[in-house]
Order: structure tokens, then C-alpha cells, then sequence
């Protein structure tokens, strides 16, 4: 059987703010908006340049905060300069770790948050 992971969906509280976080800090490209406003809630996919996998970004209009779940860990980013991305990240508002390496390792990646919460690993593209 052949299959394809295609999307990961995320769901989110302040579309804009999530928006500007994808689009501006990792260059993710909107690649479709859906609104739904009888039923109340909008899609957005977006695509990560040179992956085949979308986000997809559910943005429901009354609904409560959400809560991650302990069992969802982050999503992951490749880059190429990651030091680069490491001083963007930090000069941004969204919350930035340090440049960690595995078992205090050569520094490959480092996490930072979006606005709803969700950890994004940034990691050296091999």
C-alpha cells in the first residue's frame, strides 16, 4: 500500500498572529484559504518550500483555548544557516531556546515557540 504523510493540521487561536509567525520567521507560503463562516471556522493550508507535507491551520471562531496535549512533542524545520535562523528567532518576539547539540554535542538545532503554543525544532539541514 502506498502512502503519503500530506498535511498536519494545527489548531489556532489568533489566525493573523499565526500567519505572520509561518509565513515571515520560516518563508512557509499560504497554498489555500477556505472560510467556512456559517459553519464558523476557517482552513489555511500552507506549504513549506521544498516539502510535500502542508500545514494545515484550523481556526475555529468561539472556541476556547486549547490545550496540547503532553503526547505532541513539536514540529520540525530544517535549515541552512542555523545560526542565522538562531539570531532571527531571537531578535523576534516569539520564545527561542538556546543552541543545544545531542549529549552537549556541536550545536544543531534549537526550538521556539509559536503563538499558540506549538514548539517548532529549527535544525541544521544536513
Amino acid at each position: 500500500m502506498d502512502q503519503v504523510l500530506v498535511e498536519i493540521c494545527l489548531r489556532v487561536r489568533d489566525i493573523d498572529a499565526t500567519l505572520d509567525f509561518y509565513t515571515e520567521l520560516f518563508d512557509f507560503e499560504v497554498a489555500s484559504r477556505r472560510e467556512f463562516p456559517e459553519d464558523k471556522f476557517d482552513l489555511i493550508y500552507l506549504n513549506s518550500p521544498g516539502s510535500s507535507v502542508q500545514i494545515e491551520l484550523t481556526y475555529n471562531y468561539d472556541a476556547d483555548p486549547y490545550i496540547i496535549g503532553n503526547g505532541f512533542s513539536h514540529l520540525g524545520v530544517t535549515v541552512n544557516d542555523l545560526e542565522e535562523m538562531h539570531k532571527i528567532c531571537k531578535a523576534s518576539s516569539y520564545e527561542t531556546g538556546e543552541l543545544r547539540g545531542l549529549s552537549g554535542g556541536t550545536p544543531s538545532y534549537f526550538f521556539v515557540t509559536d503563538p499558540d503554543g506549538y514548539r517548532i525544532e529549527v535544525k541544521r539541514k544536513k
